[in-house]
C-alpha cells in the first residue's frame, strides 16, 4: 500500500510529467516480479553461444542483466559462451570477469606461438588447450557442476561420432575447455574415451539444452560475424571462418525456439581478436540496455500467465 501512495504522489508533482502513468505502474509491477522465485515465476535460461573473441560481448550482457536485477535461473553455453557462462555460474564477480577479458590473450589459454604454428605445419602437430583448464580452474578452483551457484550446462562434439556432448557433472574445467577446442588446430580433448571438440560443430546456441535443464523462459545472446570482411590467410583463420559458418546455419534453428535474443554489434570483429575485448564488452552493454523494456515486459506477461495457470 505504501508503494501505491508512493507511486500516486508521483504521478501528481510536476518533476515526473515525462513519465507517464503506464511506465510508473510497468516499474511498479516489476518490483513486485523480479523478487519472486520458481515456481512463482517461470524458470528464466540464458544462452550463450560461441563466437571466439566476439563473445566477450557476453561479460558486458551479464553486466546489465546484473545491475538491472534480471534473474537468471539457468546458464547454458557453447564454446565461449561455455567458458563466460561457466565463469559467471562459479560466482565469478563480473568486475573479475571484465578484468580477465582485457587481460586475456591465446597464450594465456593456449601454447599459440609462431614456434608451435611452424610444428603444426611441418610435424602435423595439433596445439593444446591445457592451458585454457588451468586458467579455469584458476578461476573457480575444482569446482563440479553441483558446486555451481547456478544450474550450467555446455555442449562438446564427439570427433569420432558427431554427436552432441552435453556437460551437467563431474567437473567444470574440462568440460568448458572441451567445448571451446577447435578442432585441426588443437588437439582434442580426450574425456571418458572419447575424444572432444568445440561444441560450435553441433549445437553453437544451446536452446534446447536450457530447456532440458528447465528454463521456460529463453533468452539467447547471439554473437553473428560478417564473414566477409575477415581474412582466411592461416589455417587458425580458415578454420575458425568454416566453423562460424557452420554455426550460423545451426544458429537459425535454435533462434526460432528462444523467446527473445540480444545481438551485440560485434560483426566485425573476428574470432581471433581477443585484444578487442573492452569493444565486446561495451557492444555487449549496449545491446542489453536496449532489449530491457523487452526482457522485463515479457518475464512480467509470462509470469502473470505462469501464476494464471497454476
Amino acid at each position: 500500500m505504501l508503494i501505491l501512495i508512493l507511486i500516486f504522489s508521483l504521478i501528481s508533482t510536476s518533476s515526473v510529467k515525462a513519465i507517464s502513468e503506464e511506465e510508473i505502474f510497468k516499474e511498479y509491477l516489476w518490483s513486485e516480479v523480479n523478487v519472486l522465485t520458481p515456481p512463482k515465476r517461470p524458470r528464466i535460461g540464458l544462452v550463450l553461444g560461441g563466437g571466439g573473441a566476439r563473445g566477450l560481448a557476453h561479460i558486458g550482457v551479464l553486466r546489465i542483466l546484473q545491475e538491472e536485477g534480471i534473474p537468471i535461473d539457468v546458464i547454458t553455453g557453447t564454446s565461449v559462451g561455455a567458458l563466460i557462462g561457466g565463469l559467471y555460474a562459479a560466482n565469478v564477480p563480473i568486475e573479475k570477469m571484465e578484468r580477465l577479458a582485457e587481460d586475456i590473450g591465446w597464450e594465456k589459454i593456449t601454447n599459440l606461438s609462431a614456434e608451435a604454428i611452424v610444428k603444426l605445419l611441418t610435424a602435423e602437430k595439433l596445439l593444446s588447450t591445457e592451458k585454457m583448464e588451468k586458467y579455469i580452474t584458476l578461476q573457480i578452483g575444482n569446482k563440479r557442476f553441483d558446486e555451481l551457484k547456478i544450474p550450467f550446462a555446455c555442449v562438446a562434439t564427439d570427433l569420432k561420432t558427431g554427436e552432441k556432448i552435453i556437460f551437467r557433472e563431474g567437473l567444470v574445467a574440462p568440460a568448458v575447455r572441451a567445448s571451446a577446442t577447435i578442432p585441426g588446430v588443437f588437439e582434442p580433448v580426450e574425456y571418458r574415451q572419447r575424444y572432444l571438440v568445440d561444441g560450435g560443430l553441433v549445437d553453437n546456441l544451446p536452446v534446447e539444452v536450457a530447456k532440458m535443464l528447465g528454463a521456460e523462459i529463453i533468452i539467447a545472446v547471439m554473437v553473428s560475424a560478417d564473414f566477409t570482411q575477415y581474412s582466411t590467410a592461416n589455417i587458425l583463420l580458415t578454420l575458425n571462418q568454416a566453423i562460424y559458418i557452420q554455426g550460423e546455419v545451426l544458429n537459425q534453428e535454435q533462434l526460432k525456439k528462444a523467446h527473445l535474443v540480444i545481438r551485440p554489434q560485434v560483426k566485425d570483429i573476428s574470432a581471433i581478436e581477443l585484444w578487442r575485448a573492452r569493444e565486446c564488452m561495451d557492444a555487449g552493454i549496449i545491446a542489453a540496455r536496449k532489449m530491457l523494456p523487452e526482457i522485463k515486459n515479457l518475464i512480467m506477461q509470462e509470469t502473470f500467465t505462469h501464476l494464471f495457470l497454476q
